[in-house]
């Protein structure tokens, strides 16, 4: 029985070779944004008259436009705290990559992966559907089936929060920006795949603006003192809508994946058990 996480990896991989590849082999001049002979933009470039739509209305399924699983290419510098933690995580994808059964990213043992790194996750594989009430903003992310709630009636955020897998999170409007705090967050989940880890101190702010109907700006900030120096903020992130399109149940199941790390993983990594 063929992992999740292992075809995640595999075709995360296939996608990051064949976009370079297509970058590297395609003359500056057919670039987007660069303009072509007779200083005309190319029909893929011309400006599209915006649908209506309502910009506090967020529903909908939500796919992501960036290739990159983080938030920038580098992290801020960490304290001696969270360079500790961040060697002591193995993961099996970037620069650190070693092979999955000698790693220990939760997602390869269907851990639940919390908040920012399922916003991170749908990279154009996994999709993420958002509905609105009047009192709470849901997001369901397709990866593990996982349900996030967001609080919208006007409360504060709780003291003394018992630690979650997803945080508290609490949204409120701030002109045509739907601005999203979170806290309370368990320490044993990762920021995303490169193994950068956080601390139950950790806080995370969305801002999320809907640019017009089919393309809505995600800017995440991520605060933890104890781990980084400084706030970790988010380049421009673009998540795009998919009309029509209903979610799949899609679980990782912790008995497949266990029976598929000691027929294939493991043996793929030189451990025997």
């Amino acid at each position: 029985m063929r992992s999740r996480f292992t075809i995640l990896t595999t075709v995360l991989t296939v996608l990051f070779v064949f976009s370079s590849l297509t970058s590297a082999q395609t003359p500056p001049g057919q670039r987007g944004g660069q303009r072509g002979q007779g200083g005309q933009r190319g029909a893929a470039n011309q400006v599209i008259p915006s649908v209506p739509h309502d910009p506090h209305d967020l529903s909908g399924t939500w796919t992501k436009a960036w290739r990159t699983l983080s938030f920038t290419e580098e992290p801020p510098p960490f304290t001696p705290e969270g360079k500790r933690k961040f060697d002591d995580n193995k993961p099996s994808y970037g620069p650190r990559a070693i092979p999955p059964a000698l790693g220990n990213d939760p997602m390869g043992y269907c851990d639940p992966l919390g908040i920012p790194r399922n916003l991170l996750l749908e990279v154009s594989i996994y999709q993420m559907e958002m509905v609105q009430t009047a009192k709470r903003v849901f997001q369901v992310f397709e990866w593990a089936h996982s349900l996030r709630e967001i609080w919208t009636d006007g409360r504060q955020m709780p003291k003394d929060l018992e630690p979650t897998f997803n945080g508290y999170s609490i949204g409120r409007w701030d002109g045509d920006v739907f601005v999203v705090q979170s806290a309370g967050f368990d320490d044993r989940t990762w920021l995303d795949h490169f193994g950068n880890p956080h601390s139950d101190q950790l806080s995370v702010e969305e801002r999320y603006r809907r640019l017009d109907r089919d393309n809505m700006e995600l800017i995440i900030t991520i605060t933890d003192p104890v781990i980084y120096t400084r706030p970790w903020v988010s380049e421009r992130k673009i998540l795009r809508l998919v009309p029509n399109r209903e979610l799949p149940e899609l679980f990782c199941v912790p008995s497949q994946e266990q029976t598929f790390n000691k027929r294939v993983r493991d043996p793929a990594g030189g451990i025997s058990r």
